[in-house]
């Protein structure tokens, strides 16, 4: 097999990935195992850095996610480390929590991360398929929709670069 009939067998995996919405989110709280466990499971398909205990914790000491309650993790956290792990190839933390900020003030965390969530499924199912661009009505959508095309496009270059990628031989120093 090929890489490009690699790379069309990835792309077809990918279109069946769907991100779990709000409500499809564990109900109960979950230890730092338990999250990791969820987390790298449900965005492992994508090919994304898996998701560490030190990572979550830098995260939570530098107030990018609010602290657990005596260390469980909730929906919100969930959220928050998806979010974050979708957008932080591309965005520096500060960006994410601004943009998260921002289009949440406008809407309900609920809403927003369902919306954020439905435009990447949206996204993921036609991948490989021409652009239409979306009716956006305000900016929180527009910033909804870049991220998204941000997104895919980080892991589709990230697959392409792997497939393409051969060795790089070392030249000899000369002296």
């Amino acid at each position: 097999m090929n890489d490009y009939e690699k790379y069309q067998q990835w792309e077809s995996r990918i279109r069946q990935v769907q991100l779990p919405h709000w409500s499809e989110l564990p109900k109960f709280d979950l230890y730092m195992d338990q999250v990791l466990a969820y987390l790298n499971g449900t965005l492992g398909a994508l090919g994304l850095e898996t998701l560490t205990a030190a990572m979550v914790n830098n995260y939570v000491k530098k107030k990018v996610i609010i602290a657990p309650v005596k260390k469980k993790y909730q929906t919100m956290h969930l959220v928050d480390l998806i979010m974050i792990s979708l957008l932080k190839p591309m965005f520096s933390m500060e960006t994410i929590r601004s943009g998260m900020n921002q289009v949440t003030a406008g809407d309900f965390p609920k809403q927003a991360y369902d919306n954020f969530i439905d435009t990447l499924n949206d996204g993921l199912a036609h991948l490989g398929e021409d652009r239409k661009e979306p009716h956006t009505s305000t900016l929180n959508q527009k910033l909804m929709q870049v991220a998204v095309d941000a997104v895919i496009d980080s892991i589709q270059a990230q697959q392409l670069l792997k497939l393409i990628q051969r060795p790089i031989r070392q030249i000899d120093k000369v002296k």
